[in-house]
């Protein structure tokens, strides 16, 4: 656990800031290996772009990638094939806000909602994906999107607050 621990606050202090894997495939090597000893499964040719920070509770599936500044925080689980743009936020649990007799801040935490992005996804730039949420296998998600709930496969969306615009057709 203390090694775990040490290899997490060492790829914030290094490997996080390498340049980007198109400027350097070293860099993307690097990257994939301090996520294979951080979270909990990494699949086959994953990429890690510079910047990206996530837990130890995200998993990553086969030929997906984490975006230049990326937020993942808590239980994320990617799977194969996603495209993630640059600057994504995954939120997986909020401010606990229930109480008016003691200040938010001071009111801690809900409990972790996990959430899912399904295979073959394509994410885009500025995403902001809330608790709880579920992504669909196929779905494309438009830049600046803030996504509030869960989308079935192969959905089309975009918006604040996100909402379907049409369906992926399947051949």
């Amino acid at each position: 656990m203390k090694f775990k621990r040490f290899i997490y606050i060492l790829y914030y202090l290094i490997p996080r800031k390498l340049p980007k894997s198109s400027h350097s495939r070293i860099s993307k090597i690097i990257r994939r290996l301090f996520a294979k000893m951080i979270m909990e499964k990494v699949g086959k040719n994953v990429n890690i772009e510079k910047g990206a920070c996530f837990t130890p509770l995200c998993t990553i599936g086969d030929n997906s990638g984490i975006g230049v500044n990326c937020e993942l925080n808590g239980p994320v689980h990617i799977g194969k094939n996603v495209l993630m743009g640059p600057e994504v936020v995954v939120y997986t649990r909020n401010h606990a806000f229930d109480r008016v007799d003691i200040p938010i801040r001071e009111q801690g935490f809900n409990e972790y909602k996990p959430v899912y992005i399904g295979d073959d996804c394509w994410i885009g730039r500025r995403v902001i994906i809330l608790p709880g949420v579920k992504i669909g296998k196929g779905c494309i998600i438009g830049a600046g999107a803030v996504v509030t709930k869960s989308f079935p496969d192969y959905s089309i969306i975009a918006g604040n607050p996100a909402v379907i615009k049409k369906y992926r057709m399947r051949n």
